[in-house]
């Protein structure tokens, strides 16, 4: 009774380790590093804001993550008797949905919470610094792929819409890929287009 018992639970345990195949993508994973922000505006000479982020995911069943990322970018400008600085930090948080098509490629479909802190900071000699901030919330909602074509080797392309109370409505578009030296740590780089804004991004990951 105890042999058939065993070997029914073996054999109903076979997809999911299918599904959990070591050659797919990782869902547990944290990376930081360096990251820019391009912004398509004559008027500013299309600024270039550099800073860096940390950025998270946890699996929390075969088919099922959360994720959580952290970024802040600056650039300081010299003015008449002072200077000008821009600030801006993201953070963000969300849950993802990913369905395997094969031993090394899923279908991924996700849900975030997007916030946008800004901060202009004016200093001028003999003058109290001025400083004004405001601040934005949104939703993000994505579909994309992420494959591993080889064993240190990964690549993802996203699509989807970002709205938010105080913006209007606009298409994401996401591309990145990984390089890893071992089974745990890897090299990353991604490029986020959000309308007249380029995310670049490049950091180092650690996957579980």
């Amino acid at each position: 009774m105890r042999t058939t018992l065993l070997v029914t639970a073996l054999f109903a345990l076979a997809p999911l380790t299918a599904v959990a195949a070591p050659d797919g993508p990782s869902y547990t994973y944290v990376e930081a590093g360096w990251t820019q922000v391009k912004v398509n505006d004559d008027l500013l000479d299309d600024p270039k804001l550099d800073g860096g982020y940390i950025r998270g995911s946890y699996a929390i069943g075969l088919q099922a993550y959360v994720f959580g990322a952290w970024s802040q970018v600056s650039r300081s400008y010299g003015v008449p008797g002072g200077s000008l600085k821009l600030e801006l930090d993201q953070p963000e948080l969300g849950i993802g949905y990913r369905l395997p098509m094969s031993d090394r490629v899923d279908f991924t479909a996700d849900l975030a919470w997007v916030r946008q802190n800004a901060e202009a900071r004016l200093k001028r000699d003999g003058f109290d610094s001025i400083r004004q901030k405001d601040h934005f919330n949104a939703g993000r909602a994505t579909l994309g792929i992420r494959t591993s074509p080889t064993s240190n080797t990964e690549f993802w392309l996203k699509g989807g819409y970002l709205d938010g109370s105080d913006m209007d409505g606009t298409w994401v578009g996401v591309v990145g890929g990984q390089f890893k030296f071992t089974p745990t740590w890897g090299l990353v780089g991604e490029v986020q287009v959000i309308e007249d804004v380029t995310q670049y991004s490049a950091g180092v990951r650690a996957s579980f």
